[in-house]
């Protein structure tokens, strides 16, 4: 029985999600399994995640492809990873999880680091770090694309909530601690993450649109509407193409 289930939902990632497959190849801790949640993709996502060994389920949008991949998990600890994200060291998986151990955490994340040389990309990631670092303690947040969490936690809030359309990665990581899970940001080792959707959707865009979803869940609660448009999957960035460091 594996100690920790990685679950990673796609659409359509052919282009990315083989570097991440790869980082989790070289991972110097082997005592995982992984399941790959696909929103039935048109592409080769799936003939390449089984060529790297991991088992693929039905999946769906990010909140309920992750519940239904978790459901499939045999593993102790499950991470959550999204298929543009990259772990920038051999060592990243072991250490997460030895220092979940140590400090006795249920749900976690780590910093960030964007896979760019951009300075803006630096600098708005770095703000973002410096956010997660100030409201640990009371208003924790977490990037669906890295949450470490254990099975009892994940069960016990039943998952995702996903009636939550927008930010049901803080959405869960609140309930959790909430519901009196220790919630910890890990500083073993930042996750590498693409700028694709920066690219994409612009920066200053999502800068407002995170910046506007924030202060909407600290006056009115979880977003149940959709208020923006959201299209999962899509290819690597640019930036990626041309800067493959972590």
């Amino acid at each position: 029985m594996p100690r920790v289930s990685i679950i990673i939902p796609v659409k359509n990632e052919e282009d990315i999600l083989p570097r991440l497959l790869q980082s989790i190849r070289a991972q110097l801790f082997t005592d995982y399994e992984i399941i790959v949640a696909d929103a039935h993709s048109t592409d080769k996502t799936v003939e390449i995640s089984e060529s790297y060994g991991a088992r693929v389920v039905e999946g769906g949008m990010p909140g309920p492809g992750r519940n239904r991949g978790a459901v499939h998990a045999k593993g102790e600890i499950i991470v959550f990873f999204d298929a543009d994200v990259q772990l920038p060291s051999a060592k990243f998986l072991g250490d997460c999880i030895a220092e979940m151990d140590r400090k006795k955490i249920d749900v976690a994340t780590c910093k960030v680091k964007p896979i760019s040389r951009k300075p803006i990309d630096r600098a708005l990631h770095e703000v973002y770090n410096a956010y997660v670092v100030a409201t640990e303690k009371l208003r924790p947040h977490a990037p669906g694309f890295c949450i470490f969490a254990r099975r009892h936690a994940h069960e016990g809030i039943k998952g995702f909530d996903e009636e939550v359309v927008f930010a049901e990665d803080h959405d869960y990581v609140q309930r959790a601690k909430k519901d009196g899970h220790k919630f910890g940001l890990l500083r073993a080792h930042p996750i590498a993450v693409s700028v694709r959707r920066l690219e994409k959707d612009g920066r200053l865009a999502i800068a407002f649109k995170y910046i506007f979803g924030e202060l909407r869940m600290m006056t009115s609660g979880s977003i149940k509407e959709n208020i923006f448009d959201y299209e999962m999957g899509g290819g690597a960035a640019e930036t990626d193409k041309h800067d493959n460091s972590v």
